[in-house]
């Protein structure tokens, strides 16, 4: 006996596919909204990692700005014996804006160990020619926190040569590099001896820019003084308010760009810098067509105003110079 076969109807099939239909665009909603949150998730992450990591970097130079060692006066020309110096051109150096501006101490004028100037043109100091308009290029130097282990017969320890030291008991000091003996003086302790400089510059990468912190190392043996390289990727601007003590009570009496700030300031003879506001602008590597960034981002006096399709993430800290404008302190 037959029984009779029955498919689904038109209509059935009309419904089941509507419902489908209607299942299939929830679950792609569903997809969609979850791809675009981790999108916007990793975006956020990776700002916030560069941007930590270039403001570390920073404030840990600024905080030990003009830390000469055991030296317990602020290093000059007449503390700091340079006849183990070779010849060095001011070409091969980055000198900065003052009469004692290079990387060691001249026999003229107040030695600056921290500087900085807002780049006008892509060229602000002598060594750098690809800077980043309205960001800012900061100057820095110090010796490291930890000096050179000493020897078995407790003599200084072997330096190594691609790197200047500076040798010093509590009274006196003498920067060398390292492929020269140290020059003798008495009871002393090896330091390594940096010259730091950070800007920002624009870089192509395929058909996108990439704005990079760059830095500046102090090295020896090449045919510059300084050594260029990137630091991290995605750091559109950096900014500095400088808190300058102008009574002497080691209080900020206001903070001010490097614009404003004078050669009595960066000498310490107006008025002493004794903290650092520090602005750090961070942006995505790659735009991102499905978001409009049009926000405005204040980094002290300094107003950046977008209109495109990247994320950004501003990050400051304040930094307070313990050393800045000190004549005596004890080393460690």
């Amino acid at each position: 006996m037959k029984k009779n076969q029955q498919g689904f109807s038109l209509l059935e099939i009309i419904l089941s596919l509507s419902v489908g239909l209607v299942l299939f665009a929830g679950i792609m909603s569903v997809f969609v909204g979850m791809r675009t949150t981790t999108q916007e998730t990793n975006s956020l992450g990776a700002l916030q990692e560069n941007g930590r990591f270039a403001l570390n970097v920073l404030t840990d130079d600024l905080m030990r700005q003009s830390f000469w060692g055991d030296l317990a006066q602020a290093l000059s020309s007449s503390n700091t014996i340079n006849n183990g110096l070779p010849a060095m051109p001011n070409a091969t150096d980055c000198t900065g804006q003052g009469l004692n501006n290079s990387s060691f101490p001249q026999a003229v004028g107040s030695f600056r160990a921290i500087w900085g100037v807002t780049a006008v043109s892509t060229n602000p100091i002598n060594c750098i020619n690809d800077a980043r308009l309205g960001s800012d290029v900061l100057q820095v130097k110090r010796v490291l926190a930890t000096p050179l282990p000493p020897l078995a017969d407790g003599t200084p320890g072997n330096p190594d040569n691609d790197r200047y030291w500076l040798n010093t008991n509590i009274a006196n000091g003498v920067i060398f590099p390292g492929t020269i003996a140290a020059p003798f003086v008495n009871n002393s302790r090896l330091w390594q001896y940096q010259h730091h400089v950070y800007y920002v510059r624009d870089e192509a990468q395929g058909n996108d820019t990439v704005p990079v912190l760059m830095q500046a190392t102090l090295s020896n043996g090449g045919a510059s003084l300084m050594t260029f390289q990137p630091l991290i990727e995605g750091i559109e601007v950096i900014r500095f308010m400088y808190g300058v003590d102008t009574s002497d009570d080691r209080a900020v009496n206001a903070y001010i760009s490097a614009s404003q700030m004078t050669n009595g300031y960066w000498n310490n003879t107006d008025g002493k810098i004794i903290a650092v506001k520090v602005y750090i602008l961070a942006r995505d590597i790659l735009p991102d067509d499905d978001y409009d960034n049009t926000n405005s981002y204040l980094l002290g006096d300094l107003q950046v105003d977008v209109n495109d399709n990247y994320r950004r993430l501003l990050l400051t800290s304040t930094v307070t110079l313990h050393n800045s404008g000190v004549e005596s302190w004890s080393g460690i």
